[in-house]
């Protein structure tokens, strides 16, 4: 699904114009950016939370040439689903 199909299916559930869903979908994941950005925790109860995490430097191997390098530390993004959204999805999975 696209970014385009996702905000018409917003509008269309909320009964707004596609043009006030995109609104309310960039305002949204805007202000979720912001709060990450910031490392702070996103929680939306029964949806899930997003957050960040740190992943340490470490050593890796470039896969062409084998040649062995050092990975940088580098903050992550992190998504963790709640409870009821893993029980939904596992029951249409049955």
């Amino acid at each position: 699904m696209t970014k385009l199909e996702l905000i018409a299916m917003i509008a269309e559930k909320a009964g707004l114009t596609k043009a006030q869903a995109e609104n309310a979908f960039s305002a949204t994941f805007e202000t979720i950016t912001e709060l990450m950005k910031k490392q702070e925790k996103v929680m939306i109860a029964g949806f899930g939370g997003f957050s960040t995490k740190v992943r340490a430097e470490r050593k890796g191997r470039n896969p062409s040439s084998g040649e062995e390098m050092i990975i940088p530390k580098a903050i992550v993004a992190s998504f963790k689903p709640a409870a009821s959204l893993k029980k939904t999805i596992n029951d249409q999975a049955q």
